[in-house]
């Protein structure tokens, strides 16, 4: 018969006593179990953006941006003198606007995300950053026009802005008016300027602010109307265009309209006296451009980065060639300038922890974006100076897809033709007439 050690007795009495105390004291105070060490010395980063459905081309690129993020904060950050771990925790919208805003509120609620950044259209950028707003967690945004998100999330002109967590860093009008007055100044034309413009927050916003700031300029704007995306039949927008003659022409469409409406221009015979073919949102990546086979040489677009931007990475110190020549050899694709925006929005999002006062600290680390100023990849960021409150903007420079010399690795060479945008960046082209 086994005898019991008396010691051994009193010692699982004095356990089970303990344990029962520590549950009674989490019983008493719930917060005890949300403030376990290993939470206060982690840094939890939300990064959201659209990998597969119709605007995939925006992240095929961001995988790989992200590997050299994790790699980069492996070993952690440290902040105010105080060692952090790091976790990225990236998310696929699948383009879809109503799972965006989900993802937001299970990073919010259930992984308990100090910082969300997120990227890429109105469709993956407002429906998050209302959820931050909702949620009280900051959020740090980029790629879609300023106006399409200040305008477009219920903001008012000369009004206070009513965001307190979210910020957005990126073109507006303005910077899509210097760039395309720049570039159809080099071609000879009428200056009649077709606009294909969809009923969203990117074709709302550039109908009010862009059209009216072209004409200034000079130019005559023959506005088709608002379509709905998915639209299948171009015909009557294009047979309004060749009625009005235009030789210049600029749209904002998804990927997926753009190749329906441009298939169709060739067929109409739009295309043969069109002199320059200005794209925005789509004609942005090779992989889209490549899908029009010749339709797609000569098209014109304005270009958020591009390699030969002369800048590093605040977190990973690569270079533009580095982070273009790294992604080709591990991807086996051709470089996109998605790589430098979702760089520098990794770059910006680690500069606002590592310059709050506390990361931990979501009122903070809010205060730390609107007082940032910081060069990245895509130039200087600068939240100091607006144009409006919440909002910092960076450039858009000049570029043309065309044909890429024989012998080379891809059909097409991604070349810049101005660069009022930023006198530092290199002009490598003069802009090639489409037709």
């Amino acid at each position: 018969m086994t005898q019991t050690d008396p010691t051994r007795a009193r010692a699982s009495r004095r356990t089970v006593l303990g344990a029962g105390g520590a549950v009674g004291l989490t019983l008493l105070n719930p917060g005890a179990l949300l403030a376990q060490p290993a939470d206060a010395n982690k840094i939890k980063v939300g990064f959201i953006s659209p990998r597969t459905g119709p605007l995939a081309s925006f992240g095929e690129a961001d995988g790989y941006v992200l590997d050299l993020a994790r790699k980069a904060t492996r070993d952690g950050i440290t902040v105010g003198g105080r060692k952090y771990a790091v976790e990225i925790l990236d998310r696929d919208t699948q383009s879809d606007p109503s799972r965006a805003s989900q993802l937001a509120k299970s990073l919010i609620n259930t992984d308990k995300v100090d910082l969300i950044l997120v990227t890429s259209a109105p469709e993956t950028v407002n429906p998050v950053s209302d959820a931050c707003e909702a949620g009280g967690v900051p959020c740090l945004s980029t790629v879609m026009p300023w106006e399409a998100w200040y305008f477009g999330r219920g903001a008012k002109p000369g009004a206070p802005s009513p965001f307190k967590w979210s910020y957005h860093f990126s073109f507006g009008v303005g910077e899509f008016l210097g760039c395309y007055v720049s570039q159809w100044n080099q071609v000879p034309s009428n200056k009649k300027v077709a606009a294909l413009l969809p009923n969203d927050a990117d074709g709302n916003a550039i109908r009010a602010n862009l059209a009216p700031g072209l004409q200034k300029a000079g130019f005559t704007v023959v506005d088709a109307g608002p379509y709905e995306t998915g639209t299948t039949d171009f015909s009557a927008q294009i047979a309004r265009f060749k009625a009005e003659k235009c030789e210049l022409m600029f749209t904002f469409p998804i990927p997926p309209d753009f190749a329906t409406f441009w298939r169709q221009a060739a067929q109409q015979g739009f295309t043969k006296t069109v002199k320059v073919a200005q794209v925005a949102k789509t004609g942005l990546f090779p992989s889209t451009v490549e899908a029009l086979g010749p339709l797609g040489f000569n098209l014109s677009s304005g270009c958020y980065w591009h390699k030969s931007f002369p800048y590093k990475s605040l977190l990973t110190g690569v270079t533009g060639v580095q982070l273009a020549e790294g992604y080709e050899a591990a991807a086996k694709k051709q470089w996109t300038q998605q790589l430098g925006a979702s760089m520098a929005l990794l770059d910006l999002g680690f500069e606002v922890l590592k310059t709050s006062q506390n990361p931990k600290d979501k009122a903070s680390v809010a205060k730390a974006i609107g007082s940032l100023k910081a060069t990245t990849m895509v130039g200087t960021v600068d939240f100091t100076k607006g144009p409006v409150p919440n909002v910092a903007t960076s450039p858009i420079i000049g570029t043309q897809w065309i044909q890429a010399p024989a012998g080379a690795k891809y059909k097409y060479e991604y070349v810049i033709t101005e660069n009022a945008g930023d006198r530092n960046v290199p002009v490598t082209h003069k802009l090639r007439p489409f037709s």
